[in-house]
């Protein structure tokens, strides 16, 4: 897999990068032994340095806490390995059934998770992960949600001292960076415009955009302003481009489950059908227009992938170099399972 300078971070990034939400039982409780196979299977088929991207948010740090053990069983040197912590999430004691995070979307979990978005819980975040990762140190690291934490601000006095916090937490990053402790800063979030609002106020090497550039999502106004920070030198990372595998016939759609039964939902539905349709026809699997269309755009140099099926890494693994011929992409703009106007394909 050829490798592109990822931003300011000085590394090469391969244009896969594995995401780790599995682990962290995002959806369904994953068995250990496929957890185990999963970890193995990346580094059978990317070449090191394996990236991996993970969050103390997924599973309350079960996920980094696997990613150390497997590391650590399959006797990875940690040279040959880069791993992507977002930070704004610490462990906790589990009181009660269910954690307080996110109900309903994780599962099985023996841990509870707190927020923590200041100059001090951001360092808190970034020790405590790498206590669960073991002999292994996070080298990217990043503010998770900053969109998410701002939305809960409950009058404009909250909301700016949530700035605050958020510009705090950075500064605590950026000394980290200016130690040589972690080789870039970036940021990652489900919200794309509170990206490009943290670039106004940080220096970042990269960000990673969540569910906003897919096949399903894609306006102008972001495509402009991935053509910014590529022009400036920071690094982009797409992640969670089958919108939570609802491309693909799951049912869940950026973290909710689609039922039919909403106006938006029968509207998704609709969607589904029309763009599997054309996949049958011109024989493209969904994964691989997925991942295709995510990689299309200028500027973005890996897609990051999760999946519990080690059969599922390897397909999409193979996939990612693949190219659906112009007349598939022409078909979807004529069927606005695209949007016309989508500069790039076709």
């Amino acid at each position: 897999m050829q490798r592109q300078l990822f931003g300011k971070t000085g590394l090469r990034i391969p244009p896969v990068v594995f995401g780790s939400t599995s682990l962290g039982n995002l959806f369904a409780e994953v068995p250990d032994e496929a957890k185990q196979q999963v970890v193995a299977e990346w580094f059978r088929r990317v070449e090191a340095p394996v990236f991996i991207d993970s969050a103390g948010k997924y599973g309350a740090g079960m996920s980094l806490e696997i990613i150390g053990r497997e590391l650590a069983r399959l006797n990875i040197d940690p040279a040959d390995v880069v791993i992507s912590n977002k930070l704004a999430w610490t462990r906790q004691p589990l009181v009660g059934d269910e954690p307080t995070f996110e109900p309903g979307a994780w599962f099985g979990l023996t841990h509870d998770a707190r927020q923590e978005i200041s100059y001090e819980g951001i360092l808190r975040c970034y020790h405590q992960g790498n206590e669960l990762l073991g002999d292994y140190q996070a080298g990217l690291v990043s503010v998770h949600d900053p969109d998410e934490y701002l939305a809960a601000a409950t009058d404009s006095a909250d909301h700016k001292q949530r700035w605050h916090d958020i510009e705090e937490a950075y500064r605590a990053l950026g000394e980290l960076r200016s130690e040589g402790k972690v080789l870039g800063v970036g940021v990652g979030a489900k919200e794309w415009t509170s990206i490009r609002d943290v670039c106004d106020r940080v220096d970042l090497d990269w960000v990673m955009l969540a569910n906003s550039l897919t096949i399903m999502k894609h306006p102008p106004e972001l495509l402009a302003f991935i053509e910014q920070l590529d022009e400036a030198g920071v690094g982009i990372l797409n992640a969670a481009v089958f919108n939570a595998g609802f491309a693909l016939g799951g049912k869940f759609y950026d973290y909710r489950v689609v039922t039919g039964e909403s106006a938006e939902d029968r509207e998704l539905l609709d969607w589904r059908q029309r763009f599997q349709t054309a996949c049958q026809r011109f024989d493209v699997a969904p994964a691989a227009a997925c991942l295709e269309f995510a990689r299309s755009v200028p500027g973005i140099q890996a897609v990051a992938i999760s999946s519990s099926s080690p059969h599922n890494i390897a397909r999409t693994v193979a996939a990612v170099d693949g190219a659906a011929p112009p007349s598939f992409w022409s078909h979807l703009k004529e069927m606005h399972v695209i949007d016309p106007s989508f500069p790039f394909l076709g």
